[in-house]
């Protein structure tokens, strides 16, 4: 259900082997009817399977409803994986009810939750929960991952992530993010080991956080949904090893549009925004151009240095053909530079 009309979206932590793949097949075959997609971003060809996933038995998991994000540890690329993915999910014309995003198990889950304050995204998405799946059998063994090897294989093989955590404070992140802790393989502990995992696991939780056991990840859609956090806006409340390193305060954004009259050619905009991309730390530029001596629109697409474009749709009869960029970047930007580098020679 919408929350103050905003999309809930879940967010499903986990390391490799936690059970992240049993529990959200799960999910899509409790969901009860809702609408759901999907954002997998487990790396490489370990973790969550989007064929495994396909294969659930259930409607929901078809192609339409899954997007994989196989480059990379999401917290890290959140500019240029997290973001158009979201901003595509949302621009459907049947969005989903409910968004679930599994990230890769090295992924530091505050960044991706702070993510959801992007001028894009707040005013149509929530986050209703960070999900933290933990491998109890692990835990009683005092390794936090089942194959702490595959773990630091997976380190080594992702060239996106930018953060080096013992898995230890990763562990001791996804917990403290977590708004439910799933413990699962609960049925490989005996009694004794139960309780001291739950303790063990409880200790780094916040207050009120609480741990449901399970086996092979049966946890219904309906334990699973609707938790309401609104975890974007209890940031503060959500201690991270990583409080003061991350440079994505995605809170201290500022976005603006600048009109621009049509433009010789693809290439010749492109060479207007590359060097007011790098010279005021645009993070994102997007939306359309007119192309001199052509009948379709031009889409453009700018994340960090990277410039995209494609022709979508002819300009329609009577249609102003002027173009219509979004700059968004950290606050302070100089708009009055950007739009002046962007518009090119006699602006719009």
């Amino acid at each position: 259900m919408r929350v103050n009309g905003k999309i809930p979206a879940t967010v499903v932590t986990g390391f490799l082997g936690a059970g992240k793949t049993s529990l959200i097949r799960h999910l899509l075959r409790t969901a009860a009817g809702r609408r759901l997609a999907l954002i997998i971003n487990e790396f490489g060809d370990v973790g969550v399977d989007g064929e495994l996933l396909r294969g659930c038995g259930d409607a929901v998991c078809g192609d339409g409803g899954i997007v994989e994000l196989a480059n990379g540890c999401l917290c890290c690329t959140v500019a240029d994986d997290f973001i158009p993915t979201m901003e595509a999910l949302l621009g459907r014309p049947e969005p989903p009810d409910h968004i679930v995003i599994e990230t890769s198990g090295l992924a530091l889950p505050k960044p991706l939750v702070r993510a959801f304050n992007w001028p894009e995204i707040r005013t149509r998405v929530t986050v209703d929960g960070v999900i933290a799946v933990v491998d109890g059998a692990a835990v009683a063994a005092g390794l936090f991952a089942a194959d702490p090897e595959a773990v630091a294989a997976q380190r080594r093989a992702d060239e996106a992530l930018d953060h080096e955590s013992p898995i230890e404070e990763l562990f001791e992140d996804q917990l403290a993010c977590a708004d439910l802790v799933v413990l699962n393989k609960s049925d490989l502990l005996d009694a004794s080991a139960a309780r001291r995992v739950r303790s063990d696991v409880g200790a780094r939780l916040r207050d009120a956080v609480k741990v449901v056991p399970c086996a092979h990840g049966a946890i219904d859609a309906a334990v699973l949904l609707g938790l309401g956090a609104a975890a974007e806006d209890d940031l503060a409340a959500r201690p991270s090893h990583h409080d003061g390193t991350d440079d994505h305060d995605h809170d201290e954004f500022e976005t603006f549009a600048v009109e621009i009259g049509p433009v010789e050619s693809p290439a010749a905009l492109g060479r207007r925004l590359g060097p007011a991309i790098a010279a005021h730390d645009i993070l994102r530029i997007k939306g359309f151009a007119a192309v001199e001596g052509k009948e379709m629109r031009l889409v453009v697409q700018a994340v960090g240095g990277r410039i995209d474009h494609y022709y979508d749709r002819p300009w329609g009869p009577g249609e102003p053909r002027l173009g219509h960029l979004v700059v968004i970047g950290r606050a302070g930007l100089d708009r009055a530079a950007i739009a002046a580098a962007v518009a090119g020679p006699g602006g719009a």
